[in-house]
């Protein structure tokens, strides 16, 4: 670590492990470091920066994990999906049992048994969160939801790890949780900072849109093809949904979200770029924990008006919208009563976005960004990214 850059800065990382029962106390230790973890460090570095005090991070996280990995057992009360599941874990005795032994074993551990451990439910929070509360703090980032987009809707179980809230659950089990959080901090303005998902092209078999060479089977630049459409079309099950499930966050006090949706690699689902994200975090976080006015939110749509054969979106936080290329506003789709979604020609109009398509003559809905992996450039004069939005209440 840079002393120079992790002068003020302070970082506790709780040692991975997992407890059938709630643990009063956590293995770490307080260091003069920056957070090994990419999101982490940034995210400290720059609020160091932005708030000219000393910054200390807590940092207990495992990756691949599922919500339910970080929720306490008692959310059986408010959860349906999650009593299933901890109904479930009770009553498998060859889970549990292997559990134990990993626990009773050599370390380090095997890879298989480290991906076992972090897959399960319950046991991560167990261990690993709830001998933080209520130590105090001012908020909690959370930068999970990869494990939680294995389907559009919960009861997977198969493979064994995949029986968790689903994409289309998934908001309203994370209202809970934070609910539940706050509840177990004792302090009902407990920030909370939840990071969208970003680009990525994986699009569930539940819906795509496929096509094909002209001889049936297509070569590799054809499935190129494939993938790119399936990863920019609004009309596919991908990510999209789980982001739109993640700003249910929202609907909460003392909530914000980070948008990443001009982050991402269509085909790597642990990006590189996330550097962005810290800094945007960071912006969040003392923009709405210590008072700040600063820009700290990207363009996000207020309203879609009709004007006969164009729609304009209306933005707020768009003072200086533009483009950070300079050409039009890509990522905007349109559809009329038929469903039938086409790219739509995008010109940027003040604070509002005018949208057409020689394709539909009476364009009716607007999805914007709502792709797993969309071309997007719209951007406020603080550089920050048009948030993803669909304006229609077709569903998936």
């Amino acid at each position: 670590t840079n002393p120079a850059k992790s002068h003020q800065i302070r970082c506790f990382e709780v040692a991975r492990t997992v407890a059938f029962e709630e643990q009063e106390d956590v293995t770490g230790t307080w260091k003069p470091e920056t957070p090994n973890s990419a999101v982490a460090c940034s995210f400290a570095y720059f609020l160091k920066q932005k708030s000219k005090v000393p910054v200390g991070i807590i940092l207990t996280c495992w990756g691949s994990s599922s919500l339910e990995a970080w929720m306490p057992r008692d959310m059986v009360d408010t959860v349906p999906h999650f009593k299933s599941m901890m109904q479930d874990f009770d009553n498998d005795q060859n889970t549990r049992s292997r559990i134990q032994k990993i626990l009773d074993g050599d370390k380090p551990w095997s890879r298989n048994d480290d991906v076992f451990l972090r897959r399960q439910t319950n046991v991560l929070y167990n261990a690993m969160m709830h001998p933080l509360a209520p130590f105090a703090c001012r908020g909690l980032v959370w930068y999970q939801g990869e494990r939680n987009t294995q389907s559009m809707e919960s009861g997977v179980k198969k493979p064994w790890y995949g029986n968790h809230s689903g994409i289309l659950k998934y908001g309203d089990t994370l209202k809970k949780w934070i609910q539940r959080y706050r509840k177990q901090w004792k302090n009902d303005k407990m920030q909370f900072l939840i990071v969208m998902l970003p680009g990525f092209g994986k699009v569930l078999p539940s819906k795509q849109i496929n096509g094909s060479g002209p001889t049936g089977k297509p070569d590799k630049a054809q499935l190129e093809g494939m993938r790119r459409l399936n990863a920019e079309h609004p009309d596919v099950h991908s990510w999209a949904w789980m982001r739109e499930s993640q700003l249910q966050a929202l609907e909460l006090p003392h909530t914000g979200v980070v948008n990443t949706i001009d982050l991402g690699d269509i085909k790597n689902i642990h990006p590189k770029d996330k550097l962005p994200i810290g800094r945007r975090l960071a912006l969040m976080a003392v923009r709405d924990t210590l008072g700040q006015k600063i820009v700290a939110d990207g363009p996000v749509m207020n309203r879609v008006e009709d004007r006969g054969g164009t729609l304009v979106v209306h933005f707020d936080h768009a003072e200086g919208l533009k483009t950070h290329d300079g050409r039009p506003p890509k990522g905007f789709w349109i559809c009329d009563d038929s469903k039938t979604w086409v790219r739509a020609t995008a010109k940027i109009d003040g604070q509002t976005v005018s949208l057409t398509s020689g394709k539909i003559k009476q364009p009716r809905f607007v999805r914007y960004a709502f792709a797993g992996k969309p071309e997007v450039n719209l951007v406020n004069a603080a550089g920050l990214p048009a948030m993803p939005f669909r304006s229609d209440s077709f569903g998936p």
